[in-house]
């Protein structure tokens, strides 16, 4: 009790309550949703799309929709990165761009993907007209929004905890930015980093059945992939047709983890704090090690290294160093400046979301929307809580033996990219067959995508646990429970909390998916505000899937400052390195 009691207390002490620049992040997303359900709201989208691409069950097609979609995902994963590197170390590094970045994160991982999808598949059909480059950037900026955010925390949190002797390193070595940014940040940043990749790319094969089966305004575009696969395989009821997905998905899986994922893994044990670890084994790839003995391979490694090296160093990107006086005069006009521009762009969002509210939303479609957003929300408490007790013991357990980690990682980046729709044949059934309650018995397939977040995460921090301190507290005989709640989990807390806020999130954007499960004629719809979300994008009424995406970013937020945020506080001012 005592400890629940000190964690709430720092929402006063540390000032974690909700100020005027989360409320600005908040008011900019949610007028930003509202611009763009007006503007597709006087759009159409063009029907003749959905007739131009058939989809074919024919298992011969699997290998072509296969390359289609880790094409997509591969260039959105490309972008996700991109805006990891620029925004979460902006907010690492400045102050200012925190209070601003932070919580418009926080507020956009609340937003589902099917909202982002239906209300910018009409912009970008429009800037592209009668071209299937239009949906093809809806679907690739869909399946950016399921990976960048938990990416972009994870980044952010490493870049925060980085060593301080690191830094003063650093400083004694005269780094500029640009330099630090490569040669300390990343490089410490690159085992979480990677976990998180891992678990945001299976977060895009979560989405990808409904980011290349578009269903907006009655109409449907269908993309070539096997999410259009899937979706087609769904509607005919065709239990075939699921398996073959079902099997392209494991091999295409295996085949990016090899060539990919698990090299940049057995790489990246160079760049973690000591050498030594706990059963003495590290990651190994034979894609490594055959670029060890092949010496075409090797001179090209090295010719890139050459080239990377002249990137970090080149000296148009160092920066110079201000005079303090000029420095601190500059600092405090753009404070006040930007502290002004802001406060007058509060006070317009206002006053234009206010006259939305009253010309377009009735009074009693905000209440039933409030109420179905905490029916939402109880699932959502439920399935965290759930899932942290089952996921945070064998997260720790795992990250402490990389030899199990090795092992593991394949089946869970399989098991987290599979994608809730592929088991609507059998909730459907098990539902009808023995007439089961809907609202109840959709509620785990929420926790399908959402539990890998907590689980990656914790094996990231459990995994860069310094193997001395470990070895120490072996030899002093620590007991289990006493090594565990002195040592282990104050160290894999900080990552947990990210975890545990990006699967938060994670689970009210899978409520879209979970909280309506057709199977060819059949359609369970359960209470809550993932199908409010749903049904009101399928039929087109922009107006109310933006109220519903609306509420559940208000929802997230008051949720995140309530629990979350006192809690990141604290990870931050008693677990973090110094």
């Amino acid at each position: 009790m005592s400890f629940l009691r000190n964690t709430f207390m720092n929402v006063y002490k540390k000032k974690a309550y909700p100020n005027y620049w989360d409320l600005i992040a908040l008011f900019i997303v949610l007028n930003v949703i509202v611009v763009l359900a007006i503007v597709a709201k006087q759009m159409s989208v063009p029907y003749e799309l959905g007739e131009k691409l058939p989809i074919s069950l024919d298992p011969g097609f699997l290998p072509e929709y296969a390359m289609r979609t880790v094409a997509r995902m591969l260039i959105a994963l490309f972008f996700s990165l991109l805006f990891t590197f620029i925004f979460a170390t902006w907010a690492a590094k400045s102050r200012r761009a925190e209070r601003i970045i932070i919580p418009c994160i926080d507020i956009l991982q609340s937003v589902p993907v099917l909202g982002f999808l239906s209300i910018t598949v009409v912009g970008f059909i429009a800037i592209f007209p009668g071209s299937l480059l239009g949906p093809e950037c809806a679907a690739i900026f869909a399946i950016f929004t399921s990976q960048a955010w938990n990416m972009a925390l994870g980044f952010y949190q490493t870049v925060r905890s980085v060593p301080y002797e690191l830094n003063e390193a650093a400083d004694m070595l005269h780094l500029s930015a640009w330099q630090r940014f490569w040669r300390i940040d990343v490089p410490f940043s690159m085992p979480g980093l990677l976990w998180n990749t891992m678990v945001s790319m299976s977060a895009g094969w979560f989405f990808v059945v409904a980011s290349e089966a578009i269903s907006v305004s009655n109409q449907q575009i269908l993309l070539p992939g096997i999410g259009s696969y899937i979706t087609v395989a769904i509607q005919s009821a065709n239990m075939r047709a699921i398996g073959y997905a079902v099997f392209t998905m494991f091999i295409v899986i295996l085949i990016y983890d090899q060539f990919l994922f698990r090299p940049l893994v057995a790489w990246a044990e160079k760049f973690k704090s000591e050498q030594t670890t706990i059963e003495g084994k590290e990651a190994h790839s034979w894609v490594i090690n055959l670029l060890h003995r092949t010496r075409l391979l090797r001179y090209v490694g090295e010719y890139l290294r050459r080239l990377f090296d002249a990137f970090v160093n080149l000296s148009i990107l160092r920066s110079k160093e201000d005079s303090p006086l000029h420095k601190k005069n500059t600092s405090h006009f753009i404070s006040y400046f930007i502290n002004g521009v802001l406060i007058a762009i509060l006070f317009g969002i206002v006053g234009y979301s206010t006259y939305f509210l009253f010309s377009y939303v009735p009074w009693y479609s905000i209440e039933h929307v409030f109420i179905l957003g905490l029916i939402t929300a109880l699932r959502v408490i439920i399935l965290v809580i759930l899932c942290s007790l089952v996921w945070v013991p064998i997260g720790i357990w795992i990250g402490l033996r990389p030899n199990v980690a090795n092992i593991v990682q394949p089946i869970a980046q399989f098991l987290a990219a599979f994608p809730a729709n592929l088991l609507y044949p059998f909730v459907v059934i098990l539902i009808v067959t023995y007439h089961l309650n809907v609202n109840v018995w959709v509620t785990p397939l929420m926790a399908l995508g959402a539990q890998w977040y907590i689980l990656f995460n914790v094996i990231a921090g459990a995994s860069v646990i310094p193997k001395d301190i470990l070895q120490v507290a072996d030899n002093l005989g620590l007991s289990p429970l006493l090594r565990w709640r002195r040592l282990i989990l104050p160290s894999i807390f900080p990552y947990y909390i990210t975890g545990a806020i990006t699967a938060t999130g994670g689970t009210w954007n899978a409520s879209i998916v979970a909280e309506v499960v057709p199977w060819g004629n059949t359609k369970l719809v359960a209470i809550g505000l993932g199908a409010y979300i749903t049904e009101s994008t399928t039929n087109g009424n922009f107006i109310h899937t933006a109220l519903g995406i609306g509420m559940m970013c208000i929802l997230v937020l008051f949720f995140n400052y309530l629990i979350w945020r006192p809690l990141y506080v604290l990870s931050q001012k008693r677990f973090m390195q110094d």
